[in-house]
């Protein structure tokens, strides 16, 4: 699942760790999503949608595996 965390992040001039704080998630936590290792749960991105006051889908992009 691609998302703009990271570029949302930016925007606000936010370190991780600031964000991690802001969601009550460790800062290895934001550092995973945004690097596409972890899909956060749905609790989870309702929270980040609720912060950036945005809808889920303006974060989180969902790409399915493409085929070999």
């Amino acid at each position: 699942m691609n998302n703009r965390l990271k570029a949302l992040r930016a925007e606000r001039q936010w370190s991780q760790e600031d964000l991690a704080g802001r969601l009550a998630v460790s800062r290895q936590t934001i550092n995973a999503i945004e690097n596409g290792r972890y899909d956060p749960s749905l609790p989870l991105a309702f929270q980040m949608s609720r912060l950036f006051d945005l809808p889920i889908e303006a974060i989180f992009q969902y790409e399915p595996d493409q085929p070999g």
